[in-house]
């Protein structure tokens, strides 16, 4: 008898869903639900009261329409009878937390919280927390607990769990009493499913300072940080927390009715899209980095000892696969700094070129690019318009393009971009092998790799590394089914390991992207001023960017209290 395994991957803009065929990987059906609400950066949904800067929110009930819609979809597409659907997966951007009532009602769906900012879900590029997170390294240091930080490359982030909950203590504190919980949406939305609260090793490892041999920081640390803070594990949180690829729980027959399926499947604890995507990518051993490549990159590699590594986001023992550390390092723009380009710095007479031909301005932007030879255009980009995640993990860097003339083309200043992301991820893989982590191949999936060649081959020239390509155009998708093929284990027809499904359901493209020895001397030499400018604007030497990035705060904070005495204004 065939079974199937549903995924499903919350990313920032939207959910989508797969029906995939256990026995061997094969996608029957996708689906994707657009969040009806987004990315929520400017103002509260229904309301004017407008957010600050740095702030990225969103709206749990888009995830359960996830649930409502595309997982029906994917049902009828495929023909599939629920009742030969043995498990179920999610994976999710992190860390994305909200708080929440003791029975799982987010605050932000009570009448009384539903204008408090502080009440919504914080999603992972939500960057407002960075004068916690500031604060966490400095007292952390200070305190005794550097073996801690050194852990994660040096630095907290302010993407993570316990800096975005320290800014609601600090700008809400009547948010987070009235938290019953404090909870990534990934195990939020298994909670749903499930009515059972769990939390995953995945994301209390990397955003939330667990780890497998000593659980979470004392609360000598949380109090060292902030008094009130002192029990917000006991109080907020869970000291139980689940390996990857156990069963969470069931659908309940309410989730049962959100998606189609039968009451009783088994679901798997939630997971983070780049981390499930590694078996998804057939990797379940050293040496071979998975980079996850859509509005960001995630660069993911299993490594044959525990170490750190200066500037990576985290290493966690069982992270990504079990009896193995995981390493995460990262880029916060990468997909995102091609779209700014595109949307606001192209003229109209290529977009008038690109309409004429039928192809799409990326498309032409490429085709042009491509004919360009490296060094060719003299540009050199920091891939920073969204702060830098690794190696300097600093959010208030800001983006430089240097070397642009009267005569700078627009096919030029895009390659460059392309050009800075791949210094970037050179940066990381160096950081990698200088610590002892090997990296001698790379899978490339997401959006990027799928429809854009030139980028492929300008990350194999710069890293002089070759790359390979997933087959699953949705990783994310294909890993959480993997991974609720395991919960339900092989007597039920799925795998008793994610290892053994990797086997069977992950493949590789036919092909890969090998260096051009002539194209990688000369990126040798670009990446060479690169590492100049990284290290003079990142490191100290100039903190221009984050002079000028707090004058524009000053500015707009200035003008904004003006024009709150003017009728219509509602402040944030």
């Amino acid at each position: 008898m065939v079974k199937y395994a549903i995924g499903i991957d919350f990313g920032t803009e939207s959910g989508r869903a797969a029906v995939v065929d256990v026995a061997d990987g094969r996608v029957l059906a996708e689906a994707v639900h657009v969040y009806a609400n987004g990315v929520i950066d400017e103002t509260l949904p229904g309301t004017q009261i407008r957010l600050e800067p740095d702030w990225a929110l969103q709206d749990p009930n888009d995830y359960i329409a996830v649930f409502r819609n595309a997982v029906p979809a994917v049902l009828a597409q495929s023909g599939v009878d629920p009742a030969d659907v043995i498990g179920v997966g999610i994976d999710f951007t992190a860390c994305t937390m909200l708080p929440t009532a003791v029975d799982g009602t987010p605050l932000c769906n009570l009448p009384e919280w539903r204008d408090n900012p502080h009440a919504w879900v914080k999603l992972w590029k939500h960057h407002a927390a960075q004068p916690e997170a500031n604060r966490l390294n400095e007292v952390a240091r200070r305190a005794g607990f550097g073996d801690l930080l050194d852990r994660y490359g040096g630095k907290i982030s302010s993407e993570w769990f316990f800096p975005k909950a320290w800014q609601i203590l600090d700008e809400a504190p009547e948010v987070y009493a009235a938290a019953d919980r404090l909870i990534e949406a990934a195990d939020w939305a298994v909670w749903q499913l499930t009515g059972v609260e769990t939390r995953n090793s995945c994301t209390a490892g990397y955003k939330a300072l667990w780890s497998k041999a000593e659980g979470f920081p004392p609360d000598t640390f949380f109090r060292a940080l902030d008094p009130r803070l002192a029990h917000i594990v006991d109080e907020k949180m869970s000291r139980q927390i689940l390996p990857l690829g156990a069963k969470a729980g069931e659908l309940t027959p309410a989730a049962a009715g959100w998606t189609g399926l039968k009451p009783g499947t088994a679901v798997a604890v939630a997971n983070v899209d780049a981390h499930v995507a590694v078996p998804a990518a057939t990797v379940t051993e050293p040496g071979r980095m998975v980079m996850i490549m859509g509005t960001s990159t995630c660069h993911m590699v299993l490594g044959e000892r525990d170490t750190t590594v200066p500037g990576m986001c985290g290493v966690v023992m069982d992270g990504i696969v079990p009896d193995l550390p995981g390493f995460e390092a990262g880029q916060s723009c990468v997909g995102d700094h091609f779209a700014w380009f595109v949307e606001h710095c192209v003229p109209a007479a290529y977009e008038r070129a690109a309409a004429a031909r039928g192809i799409g301005v990326h498309d032409l932007l490429e085709e042009k690019a491509a004919a360009l030879k490296p060094g060719e255009s003299g540009l050199l980009a920091l891939d920073w318009w969204n702060g830098n995640r690794s190696v300097l993990v600093d959010v208030d860097l800001t983006g430089l393009l240097i070397g642009m003339t009267l005569l700078t083309r627009p096919e030029e200043i895009y390659r460059a971009l392309i050009e800075g992301t791949a210094y970037g991820t050179r940066v990381i893989i160096e950081a990698f092998q200088a610590n002892g982590v090997p990296v001698d191949e790379i899978i490339a999936t997401g959006g990027l790799p799928n429809r854009n060649k030139l980028l492929m081959q300008i990350y194999a020239d710069v890293t002089g590394v070759p790359f390979y390509v997933a087959e699953a155009a949705q990783i994310g998708a294909l890993g959480s089914a993997m991974h609720g093929a395991v919960a339900a284990g092989a007597a039920a027809g799925g795998y008793d390991t994610i290892a053994a499904a990797a086997r069977q359901m992950a493949r590789l493209r036919d092909g890969s992207f090998q260096p051009n020895p002539a194209h990688t001397a000369i990126y040798d030499r670009l990446f060479a001023e690169y590492r100049a400018l990284h290290d003079y604007f990142g490191r100290g030497a100039n903190d221009v960017m984050k002079r000028l990035k707090a004058l524009k705060a000053e500015v707009r904070t200035a003008h904004q209290s003006t024009q709150a005495q003017r009728p219509g204004w509602a402040d944030p």
